[in-house]
């Protein structure tokens, strides 16, 4: 099957030929990080309508970590539209990271939505370089689809257990790769060299569970789930927590 997917990349390439051409002469890229918030707010909420279930089971363990203070520092990396915020408990503290400052409009809008959670600040900032959060100073760091299209997920995983206070949780929800030698791994790689123009940068290969293994984490639970929307070409998903 291998033989096939230099033959099938060009296909796919020939028949999206501006939109390389766009990527290639600087155009794409400017033009991708103003729609993309509207793509995103279109899937998040029927993906939301899907999963909803598993992600209040998710992130209803964040309770467990309010002590005394009933507060919890919660840094939500690649927020996105703050389409997880409606599954948080009260009393979260939320600081939001995203490289893309179009989705700052989003973020209004979810947040006057979602009034049971105090916002502390919106942070235009690259996963690897968290400089602006300092080192142990969040109880929950959360991660959803966005580990697919950062550049070194090793890096931002680096800098998520700096920035977490030591017991403090990682929740991760992500999109991996097919099972290799599967029909379905080979179209992954097929359209990922114009999916990632499409996506924003996203890969649909990486298998980020081994990432999240490697990264030093004292205990990974992870649950495989099936992609929630067979149209696409993203793979099944992975969703769990990290303990620091």
């Amino acid at each position: 099957m291998d033989v096939l997917v230099p033959f099938l990349q060009l296909l796919v390439l020939l028949l999206t030929l501006p939109l390389h051409l766009l990527a290639l002469l600087g155009y794409w890229q400017p033009m991708c990080k103003t729609y993309f918030p509207y793509l995103m707010a279109k899937l998040t909420k029927r993906s939301n309508q899907k999963m909803e279930g598993k992600k209040r089971e998710l992130f209803s363990q964040i309770n467990d970590l309010k002590g005394t203070s009933g507060k919890v520092a919660l840094l939500e990396l690649g927020c996105g539209t703050g389409a997880n915020f409606q599954f948080y408990p009260s009393d979260c503290k939320v600081t939001c990271v995203d490289p893309n400052p179009n989705f700052e409009k989003f973020l209004t809008k979810s947040m006057a939505e979602n009034r049971h959670l105090q916002y502390e600040r919106f942070i235009v900032a690259y996963g690897e370089d968290l400089k602006q959060v300092a080192d142990s100073s969040m109880d929950v760091v959360v991660c959803t689809l966005v580990l697919c299209s950062v550049q070194s997920p090793k890096k931002v995983l680096q800098e998520i257990q700096r920035v977490l206070k030591p017991g403090g949780l990682l929740f991760f929800w992500e999109h991996v790769a097919e099972p290799r030698g599967s029909w379905g791994f080979l179209w992954q790689r097929v359209f990922e060299p114009t999916w990632k123009h499409i996506g924003d940068g996203c890969h649909l290969t990486r298998e980020t569970w081994k990432d999240l293994e490697k990264a030093g984490f004292f205990n990974v639970q992870m649950e495989w789930q099936p992609a929630p929307f067979k149209w696409l070409p993203v793979g099944p998903h992975i969703m769990g927590k990290a303990v620091k």
